[in-house]
């Protein structure tokens, strides 16, 4: 092995050896500094991201695998993103924590890296950060909760909520068997229990090859998960002796093979902007394109929630994700390596399913083409997305007159207004929410339907939006429309009673108007964000647009682990 980064730090008998090394003893065993790969353990628990709370324990068994690989285990809190509590938006933040940390890791005598996330934005910021800095890293999920029950029924984390609360403002469920539901959800420590963003982003980082092969999915309870840290912390120790670097991992036939999985899995929509920030960040080449022509045709295995009726603990329970890649095995780009030197192809085994109402075989697929659709037309020049296997098929084809929003306040207070100018055919267009409008494109693009037609029996609608929709949710939703309506986009000039068609087959979303010869509807142009000062100007001021992952401009690329000067 050659000489470790952090004898740049410790190495010596100079002054700021010394330094180092005196600050940092407190208890540590005399040759804590002469030889031992120095681990940090970049820990995003916190008690106001509840699905990332328990990661302090997953912690200590990651430390246990480091010391017992000879390495030397260092905390290293990170920024904690709730996606359930954090105003305006998670993904206002996730460029931020990315930041963050890749700084905090080029700045420490730091060798190597475990990444603990769990909660939707944290482990995509933390695979930016370690596609950017570039040192051995390697992912522990922090795993799914266990399933609740109501009345017997399995409750959905996030699906469930859409769809009851839907159901009391149509007057079929009270408020109050709505609220007794609510200690019933969340039963167990872990992220959602769904196919939401935080599920999805979990499988795909061991799609990617970032996780010790068999870890993702296990649910955040289960002993066999602190197991799996012990193991991690060992092999990431392994990952600094053989210099086994993200930028090995993270390759464009990795890629290819996390967008093989998401269809698979029927994973969320969040993971289009989150992969491509990531390839941004190593330098893979990837383009929104890549979802649909490599993604599409692949069939839908996986019968969860939002797109099926089971939740992350049956997953498991029934082969998990190894079960479920052995049945797309013939997709997947043999090239393609993970943390361990092995293959993807290698490391999935046999991948056996036991239950085959969760997993379905390759020959009796839920959906035989399940991938995330790109549509592209005079609505959306750079593209939008949306996600058939959350649709309802009979919307995938549609024409039907637009009901405006200038932004979420303005839905808010008109959606369910008697006087609404809405029916079935209706195509809610909600704007002004992508990355810089909003400010940090929110999950709103899943927005509610109007009372009037939920009372009429009606439980889906064509909706376009330039935000985006949690994970969770469902429905037939255009979702990441760009340019977005904040940057001039056609979003802007759509007006209440334009057609609206949609062909999903097609691959078009277009209105029968000349959009050009418009000027931005000015209710949009006032409820823009417009922040003087901190993050949010930042932000707003260098962020990029969905279709390339709204990373910030200056943010894209990789700067590698050097750090020139003394701190001294």
């Amino acid at each position: 092995m050659s000489e470790l980064r952090s004898a740049q730090w410790y190495g010596g008998n100079g002054r700021n050896a010394y330094i180092h090394r005196a600050w940092m003893r407190r208890g540590a065993p005399p040759d804590a500094f002469t030889g031992r790969p120095q681990i940090a353990i970049a820990n995003s628990a916190s008690d106001l991201t509840p699905c990332n709370s328990h990661l302090n324990e997953v912690a200590e068994s990651v430390k246990q695998g480091i010391w017992a690989a000879g390495g030397v285990p260092l905390n290293l809190p990170v920024v904690s993103l709730g996606e359930t509590l954090v105003r305006p938006t998670a993904m206002l933040w996730r460029n931020m924590a990315a930041m963050a940390a890749e700084e905090m890791l080029r700045a420490n005598p730091v060798d190597g890296v475990v990444l603990l996330g769990g909660c939707d934005k944290t482990i995509p910021a933390l695979l930016m950060a370690a596609a950017s800095v570039n040192l051995p890293a390697i992912v522990v999920p922090g795993g799914p909760m266990l399933t609740g029950t109501f009345r017997g029924v399995p409750l959905g984390c996030g699906t469930d909520v859409w769809r009851l609360s839907e159901e009391v403002r149509a007057g079929t469920l009270s408020e109050k068997d709505f609220i007794d539901s609510e200690s019933s959800m969340i039963r167990s420590r872990g992220h959602c229990n769904t196919m939401g963003t935080a599920s999805t982003m979990g499988l795909l980082a061991e799609s990617l090859g970032m996780v010790l092969p068999g870890t993702a999915g296990i649910p955040a309870p289960d002993s066999r998960l602190l197991a799996r840290a012990h193991e991690s912390g060992r092999l990431a120790v392994e990952l600094v002796e053989k210099q086994r670097r993200p930028s090995d991992v993270l390759t464009r036939a990795a890629f290819r093979n996390a967008i093989v999985a998401l269809a698979a899995l029927g994973g969320s929509t969040n993971a289009v902007v989150h992969l491509l920030a990531i390839a941004g960040r190593v330098g893979a080449p990837l383009s929104l394109d890549d979802f649909d022509g490599i993604g599409a045709d692949v069939p839908l295995l996986v019968d969860l929630q939002p797109a099926g009726r089971h939740l992350m603990e049956d997953l498991h329970r029934a082969g998990g994700l190894h079960a479920v890649l052995q049945e797309v095995r013939d997709l997947l780009d043999p090239e393609a390596v993970t943390v361990s030197g092995r293959p993807l192809v290698d490391e999935i085994g046999t991948g056996q399913i036991f239950d085959h109402e969760v997993i379905r075989s390759r020959g009796s697929p839920l959906k035989p083409h399940a991938g995330i659709a790109v549509l592209r037309g005079n609505l959306a020049p750079d593209g939008a997305i949306i996600k058939p296997a959350a649709a309802t098929p009979e919307l995938l084809a549609h024409r039907g007159r637009a009901v405006v929003f200038d932004s979420v306040e303005d839905m808010h207070a008109r959606i369910d207004d008697p006087a609404l100018d809405v029916d079935a055919d209706s195509v809610l267009v909600l704007r002004g929410c992508g990355p810089k409008g909003y400010p940090g494109m929110p999950e709103v693009a899943n927005l509610p339907l109007p009372q009037k037609v939920l009372r009429q029996g009606v439980r889906d609608m064509v909706r376009v939006c330039d935000g985006r929709m949690s994970g969770t949710a469902y429905g037939t939703v255009v979702l990441h429309v760009a340019p977005e309506a904040a940057t001039g986009g056609p979003l802007a000039r759509v007006r209440t009673g334009d057609l609206v068609t949609l062909d999903v087959a097609a691959r078009r979303i277009d209105v029968d108007a000349d959009l050009d010869a418009r000027e931005p509807a000015p209710a949009v142009l006032a409820a823009l964000a417009q922040p003087r000062r901190g993050w949010e100007k930042l932000y707003v001021d260098t962020v990029l647009g969905a279709d390339t992952g709204a990373d910030l401009g200056f943010l894209v690329g990789a700067s590698g682990d050097q750090v020139a000067r003394e701190s001294h």
